[in-house]
Parts: structure tokens; sequence; C-alpha cells
């Protein structure tokens, strides 16, 4: 396995709390009230373009999107305060709110939401994936998107962070973005990419002004680091947390442990390409030589998350229960891997025609469980006769892999909610060419043609059911990826702060409703 550098403990939390130590405790300690809300996590700002880092400002409450959503993903206002569809579904028109302002002070017109969002119609982000014809402004106060035909799901991609709206002073003459000016409750104060982003309320916006007035966020890799900077004050909201430093968390009495079920799902991306993943034999053999049971029990310390399927209960209608659930079965591995005419060496491992069966996986630690899940299926593989090397690298690996054709397997934890229907990332993720994320040298024509007919319109409950039906069928028969574990987020939040709530689609932090509880 390859690795970054081995830094201590102790030497990665020094590293970490140095830029922000000296200016955090004394505040704290004197002025809690007044104290900006430290949140930590391993999530870089990668750059300004909302289709890479726009999740950064969306979840910050910094810069908004044209609609919401509530928990269950249903539309909701954002600067949009309203919305109409004409009745042949071909012609949006979208309402901005009237006292609006991004930071700057400006008006939030519509002739700056429609350059947003043809930026935001470049692959990679999603709302490429929508047949729009053309977006227009009507006025200064209204926003007409065209289509070719009727797209239902056009609601959920305009929540999606890659279409945040931001001011016309936020971009270079060539289009790029040199700021972050958003409209949102909080304005940034200091911005120090990859790590850092400072803010204050922002006294311009038209909603109450919030109990906490300052946030900072810093992105820290390790998750040892960020499980001390909340043990020891340094840190109000710790996100992604691994197993060891949440259970070792859950006995300090100045801190608590907020969890809620994401629609998240580890998972298994294949290149199916290659010679031997083309045969669905091979896969399915991959997959059942997984014990997901033990791997949820053991290393995410909570058995319910073994993944049975690609798509956890938390996604409601698309949680098929009239599926076979995936199973460990390492005897029908071997079978099938025989069947498949890699047959086992004297040495334990699968060859055919004299080459053997030997896979590179890509993995990341910004989610802290993916490399150690990586060790143990490179363990699972290996008693089945599959050699597998295991790469930790950037979360950036993998999409960039898939794009040149290199990789192999990577191991993921894909959002399948990244906009609230699910329809719009499958779109992504399983379409003709495949996704960053999604299948890779693998389209399925009856996913595709019940994809497109859940997009264009809303079928009737009956018929809405089957198409989700047949995409989900397909997915666990073919496995294009492989479901290993559901999801749940846990954060270790300290007493001092209150009313704090977690976002299921992971679409914001929420701060404007917490409150310091001292």
């Amino acid at each position: 396995m390859t690795t970054r550098p081995h830094i201590t403990r102790r030497q990665t939390l020094q590293l970490s709390l140095a830029g922000v130590a000296a200016a955090t405790s004394p505040v704290l300690s004197a002025q809690p009230a007044r104290a900006p809300l430290q949140i930590v996590g391993p999530w870089e700002i990668s750059g300004l373009s909302p289709a890479s880092s726009g999740y950064v400002f969306t979840r910050m409450q910094i810069a908004e999107t044209l609609l919401d959503a509530q928990g269950d993903g249903t539309p909701l206002p954002g600067l949009a305060v309203r919305w109409h569809t004409s009745a042949d579904g071909l012609v949006w028109r979208f309402e901005l709110r009237p006292a609006a302002r991004f930071h700057d002070g400006t008006a939030v017109l519509a002739s700056a939401v429609v350059r947003c969002l043809q930026s935001a119609r470049v692959a990679p982000a999603l709302l490429s994936v929508a047949p729009i014809k053309s977006i227009e402004a009507d006025g200064q106060n209204v926003v007409v998107v065209r289509l070719s035909m009727p797209f239902g799901s056009l609601a959920s991609l305009l929540s999606h962070s890659s279409t945040l709206i931001l001011a016309p002073a936020s971009y270079n003459p060539d289009g790029s973005v040199k700021s972050i000016i958003g409209s949102g409750p909080y304005r940034i104060t200091a911005l120090t990419p990859p790590q850092q982003v400072e803010t204050v309320f922002f006294e311009g916006h038209e909603g109450p002004k919030p109990h906490i007035e300052r946030v900072r966020y810093l992105a820290a890799g390790r998750p040892e680091t960020r499980a001390l900077m909340a043990e020891g004050g340094q840190a109000d909201l710790a996100y992604s947390l691994d197993p060891a430093s949440l259970a070792r968390l859950r006995k300090r009495t100045n801190l608590r442990i907020e969890s809620v079920t994401l629609p998240r799902t580890v998972m298994l991306k294949l290149n199916a390409r290659l010679p031997a993943l083309q045969d669905v034999r091979v896969r399915r053999a991959l997959s059942l030589a997984i014990d997901r049971t033990g791997i949820a029990r053991a290393l995410l310390r909570d058995p319910e998350l073994a993944a049975t399927q690609l798509f956890p209960p938390s996604l409601g209608n698309w949680h098929n229960l009239s599926l076979a659930p995936l199973s460990h079965d390492p005897s029908a591995a071997k079978k099938l891997l025989a069947e498949a005419g890699w047959r086992q060496a004297a040495d334990g491992l699968r060859n055919a025609s004299g080459q053997a069966l030997t896979l590179t996986l890509q993995t990341f630690p910004d989610r802290p469980e993916l490399p150690i899940i990586a060790s143990a299926l490179q363990a699972q593989w290996r008693q089945v006769g599959i050699a597998v090397q295991v790469n930790v690298g950037n979360s950036g690996d993998i999409p960039l892999a898939h794009r040149n054709g290199t990789l192999q397997l990577g191991l993921a934890a894909r959002n399948y909610a990244t906009v609230p229907d699910p329809t719009g990332t499958l779109l992504q993720d399983f379409g003709p060419e495949g996704g960053d994320w999604g299948a890779m040298g693998w389209k399925s024509d009856s996913v595709l043609a019940a994809l497109a007919e859940l997009s264009r319109n809303t079928p009737p409950p009956q018929r809405a059911a089957a198409l989700r039906a047949q995409i989900t069928q397909v997915l666990q028969d073919e496995l294009p990826v492989i479901p290993i574990a559901w999801y749940r987020q846990q954060v270790a939040v300290s007493q001092r702060v209150g009313q704090v709530s977690l976002d299921p689609l992971e679409r914001s932090y929420r701060l404007t409703t917490m409150r310091w509880q001292s």
C-alpha cells in the first residue's frame, strides 16, 4: 500500500492548529458568544469554481442556489421565491427575491443569475445533463429556462452546489472565478485555499440575524487531527471521524455526537473496459467475496450499515425491497471465477492463459473509513485468488483516472442525493459515457430509457415505481459499481453549541439555526 509520509498524531495536531489556536483559544475562553464557530472537516477548497468547490460555499451559507430543498428532497425557494412551469413542461420561469443583495451591495439581478447558470451547463457540472435550449433574463427579476423536451428533474438540479449564484464582480474577463461574492447570510472575510475560510454575518441579508455571527472552516486531512481538535476545544463541530476516535469522544463530557443517515454508499467503481472486468461473472465474484457484515461490524462499528444493494433505506423509493440482497459466498465466487476461465495456480492466485488476475485499487483518506475498508477488501479478495494492490492518494485521483482510462478499481463514498432527486445524479453516473463516480466502460439501454422517462416528466406513481425497480434490478444484476456499506454521518459537537441539526442531503451546515449555549 502506498501512503503519504508518516507524521505522528502529536505533530499533526501541532501543524493543523498552528494557524488557528492563537486566534481561537483566548476568544473562546473570554467571549464565547462572539467567537467564530469553528468547523473542521476533511474537505479541501480545491478552487473557486462552483463545479469543484461550490459545496463548501453552500454548506457555509455564503452563496445560494436558485432553489433549495428539504431533507426529503422537496423543492423549496432559494434565490427564487417562486417558479412556474408551462403546460407542456418546456418553459420554466423563476421569480427572484426582490430584496436579495450580493455581499458587495449590488442587487441580485436576473442577468447575474443567467451568467452563472450558463457556466453551470458545462460538464462535469450536473446542469449539463438537462436538455436546456436557452437561459434568459425577462426584465431584472425573472429568469426563463427553455427546454428542448420536458425535464422534471430541473428543480433538483438547480439546487446543486455547482449552480450557485455569484455576483458579476466575482468573475475575471475570461469567465474564471476570482472571488466568491455570494448572497447568503454569511460573507467571506478571509479565504485561504485549500484549507480555510472565515465568514461573518452579512448585514445586507434580508433574513433575521443569526445568533452565531462568525464562522470559520478548516480543512484537516487526518481524522485523528479532527478528533483531537474537538477533544481539546479547538473545534465546535468536527466532521468525518473514524470509528476509533468516535468511541473515545463519546466518553468526553464536553462533547456530544450527533448523527444522521445519509443517502451515501461506500462503493467500488469498476473499469468494465478491462478484459477481466468485462465479464459480469468476475464482477459478481468480486462482490460475493466481500464480507459486508464483517466490515460493517468490525470496521464501522455498526452492522446495520452492511449494504445489501446500492441505494440505502434513507433513499426511500429507490431502496428496492424486492431485490435479492448481495451476499457473502466465497465458494460461489471461486466457482464463477473458474467458469470465467480464471483457474487457481499453485500460488493460490487466479490466472488465465498464464496471466494473473491482478488489479490496482485507488482510494483516498478524506473519508477515514475508506483506506481501512480497502485493506479488508484486499484480504478478502486474496482468499478467492485475486491479487489487489491498494493505492491511497487524493480524492481527485479517481475521476482523473476515469477520464484518462487508467482506473481499474476505485473505492469511494458516493452521495446519490447530491441533488434532492437521485435521478439527476444517476443520469450523470450511469449515462452513455458513465461518470467520474459511476460506471466506466458499461452502459445499459434499459437503464438509460428508464432514467430518461423519469427525468422528462413526472410519471404516475405506479409507473415511476416500476421504472425505479427496473433500474435497481439491472444495477444489482450487472454490478457496474459494487456496493460495500451504507453511510452514517457522525459529528462531534461542543456542548457550547445548541440547536445543531445535520442535513441529510449535506447541502448546508444550517448555521443560522445554531445558538451558543454559554
